[in-house]
Parts: structure tokens; C-alpha cells; sequence
């Protein structure tokens, strides 16, 4: 999907919020009908009789009627689909939606002259009941988008993302292949030597969000004061996210241009990242440490940059077991828990092979996505080689 930020007069953002606020109201009543449900009673109303109901509810209260139709049906046909994804297997349960956190609408049956292109850098976008509302046209809109959906983030600003699936880069035809290893100090290393970090927080940021965090803190709830902080914070963390992701969009397009196949570690992230504070029966050990270790994990974007190069690779990603990938020698192909001599300096006992210590697991990381590609057209590689590491015998 392509965003691009809105930029709505102070009438256009009080129309806006009050479409967030319907879409809002329609969903969590879908949610409610749906909690009642148990084995054994009567079916919950689908989307035709939740359609029913609302036209009789937009006949009866006049602030529901002066909303859009549009944006509430869609709410309406939204849950639906997330109900079928429920019950597929595929997504969570859909829960409820609150003020402030999950703020948005979503328009369909979006028609070529609905998005307009005004000079160099705006553009329009055509919303219902609020009128053509001034967007930043960093890029062209692609052709084919049928829908769009409005959001409000946590830092009061709005986008429009529409639903057009962007041409995946073309390959160079080189047959090259590169193995990148994700990291917590080094947010990827390929195996070519490159080493890549996410933007980090800068001291400034961190001294300021330990400022704001200590004054919500003493804020009473509910308060202007508690507002305004909690403003000041989303404001402070949206510029850190977007930094984030201006990284991964720019570190994903290069390797998608320069080589033929990607591999990486097929590591779960969602496992990797679970707090280790654990239950009151059983306490978890060493929880301020594995909170600080989750924190640079998300902090280096290791689900997004993979993310984004399967949507600008589709096919040339190659996933592989991450074991014993940082603790094999890429040079001779001994695994030796000793050889990493520090977090960043990888030194074979065996054969004297040294170089960064993520840069070796890149390649290793490259090494196995050659086996398994010519596992399938022969037999399998029988794996990482167990010995003890013999000693170096150097000339004098």
C-alpha cells in the first residue's frame, strides 16, 4: 500500500475524527454482538443483519445519520472479513477499537477522479461529506487503486493509504546470491562485509521521553495537562518510527536491485521477542535483561526489513535454519562454540579464518542457501561438521 500524508483544514479534521468516531462506534457494537455468542445459542447476526440494523439505527438517531453510510457499512463489511479470517486460522480474534489508538475509516469503490494531482507536491483526495481534502504527492498514485483507507496516529497527524500492490523490483540477472544476518548491535551484515544500523535514538529523544514519562507520571488522568504529554510523547516516538522505516524502505531496495537471491534466518520473532517476566507462581529470571535484548530487537526492524524484501522480492528470499550460523567457520565449515571470542570478532581455532563475527554468520547464512537450492535437484547437505578444532601450525 502507498501512504501519503494528509494535510485536512481545522473543519476538514473535525469531519474526519467524527468518520473515525462512527466507524469506531459501528465496529465495537459488531464486537459486542459477537461476545454474546456461545456454543449452543442462536447464531450471531451476520453482515446482512448487522447491515439491517444499522439502517434502522441511522433511522432513529440523527448524529449516526449525518454521518457517511459509506464509512460505516464499510465498518461493517471490515469486521466481517476479519471474523472469516478468525475462523480461517489466519488472524486473532477482532477486538475492540478505542478512542485515540485506533483511529480510521476505509473508502471503496474509489473512481480515477477521485485523487487529482494539484502542482508539484499536492495533491487531492475526494472523501465523503468532507470534500476534497489536500494530501503531499511525494509520488504518483498507482493507477489501479480501488480503496483507500484514512488513519489518525497517536501524534495527531493523518494519512490515506491506498490499496494498489506496488510492481516488485526486477531482478539483475546476475545470479548472485547474499546472505544477511540481522542483528542487535549490527542491524544487518551482508556477507559481501557491508554493515548496516538502523538510526538510533539519539540522546537528546531519550533524555526528553525520561522527562515527558516522569510528568505523566505526576498527571492527574484525564487532565489537559496528561493530553498534552501524552501528544508530546506519540510525537516524540512517531519521528523514531519514521526514521525506522525510511531505513528499511532504502536498506530493502538495494539487495532487491544488486542481487538475484536473498537469503536470511527464519527466525520467529514474535517467539524471540515474548517478556520473560513470567507468573507469580513461577517468576521469570533475568527479566530487565531480556526486556533490554527485546527492546533492540524491534529497535533494529528485523521483521520489516525481511517483510519488505519478500514485497519487493517476491520469490528470491530464501529463509534458512539459523543453527550454528554464528558458530560455524565460514572458511572450513567447523562449529566451534569457543571461536567467537567477543560479540563482534570471530577467530577459527582450526583453521585461523578471522573477520567479524556477523559478517562470518552472513556467510554461512549464504553458504546454506546455496545447499538448500541444490538440495533440491540433488541429495541433501549433511550439515555442519563436529570435531574438535585442530591447532594452527604457523612458520617460522
Amino acid at each position: 500500500m502507498s501512504r501519503y500524508r494528509l494535510q485536512p483544514t481545522p473543519a476538514q479534521e473535525q469531519a474526519l475524527a467524527e468518520h473515525c468516531g462512527h466507524a469506531r462506534f459501528v465496529w465495537n457494537l459488531a464486537v459486542q454482538q459477537h461476545a454474546h455468542w456461545r456454543p449452543g445459542r442462536t447464531p450471531a447476526p451476520g453482515y446482512n443483519e448487522q447491515s439491517r440494523q444499522l439502517t434502522e439505527a441511522r433511522a432513529e438517531f440523527a448524529w449516526l445519520r449525518a454521518g457517511s453510510q459509506t464509512v460505516q457499512q464499510q465498518a461493517l463489511r471490515d469486521f466481517a472479513q476479519a471474523m472469516a479470517n478468525f475462523f480461517a486460522g489466519t488472524h486473532r480474534r477482532p477486538t475492540w477499537r478505542k478512542a485515540g489508538r485506533h483511529e480510521g475509516f476505509r473508502i471503496v469503490a474509489v473512481k480515477p477522479g477521485d485523487v487529482r494531482r494539484v502542482s508539484r507536491h499536492v495533491g487531492e483526495v475526494r472523501i465523503p461529506k468532507v470534500g476534497w481534502v489536500r494530501l503531499r504527492w511525494s509520488r504518483a498514485v498507482a493507477a489501479g487503486a480501488k480503496s483507500y483507507r484514512v488513519t489518525r496516529d497517536r501524534a495527531g497527524r493523518w494519512h490515506v493509504a491506498f490499496a494498489a500492490i506496488p510492481p516488485p523490483i526486477a531482478a539483475p540477472g546476475t545470479g548472485q546470491t547474499v546472505g544477511l544476518d540481522r542483528g542487535v548491535k549490527v542491524s544487518a551484515a551482508l556477507s559481501t562485509g557491508e554493515m548496516l544500523n538502523a538510526p538510533p535514538v539519539r540522546e537528546a529523544e531519550q533524555a526528553r521521553l525520561r522527562r515527558l514519562q516522569r510528568k505523566l507520571a505526576r498527571a492527574k488522568g484525564g487532565s489537559k495537562r496528561r493530553g498534552k504529554v501524552k501528544a508530546a510523547i506519540a510525537t516524540l516516538k512517531a519521528r523514531q518510527a519514521d526514521r525506522r522505516k525510511d531505513w528499511v524502505e532504502k536498506t530493502s531496495t538495494d539487495p532487491a536491485r544488486r542481487f538475484e537471491v536473498i537469503a536470511v534466518e527464519d527466525l520467529t520473532i514474535k517467539n524471540m521477542t515474548r517478556s520473560a517476566k513470567g507468573s507469580v507462581e513461577r517468576p521469570g529470571t533475568c527479566v530487565r535483561a531480556k526486556a533490554g535484548l527485546n527492546r533492540g530487537i524491534l529497535a533494529n526492524c528485523w521483521g520489516g526489513l525481511v517483510q519488505r524484501l519478500e514485497h519487493k522480492a517476491p520469490g528470491r528470499v530464501v529463509k534458512i535454519n539459523p543453527r550454528h550460523t554464528s558458530q560455524r567457520c565460514s572458511a572450513c565449515g567447523i562449529v566451534d562454540a569457543k571461536a567467537r571470542e567477543s560479540r563482534a570478532r570471530f577467530c577459527c581455532r582450526s583453521c585461523g579464518y578471522a573477520c567479524n563475527a556477523d559478517v562470518n554468520a552472513a556467510r554461512n547464512i549464504k553458504h546454506a542457501a546455496g545447499h538448500a537450492v541444490s538440495a533440491r535437484e540433488g541429495p541433501r547437505d549433511s550439515g555442519p561438521v563436529h570435531r574438535e578444532p585442530q591447532p594452527v601450525l604457523l612458520s617460522v
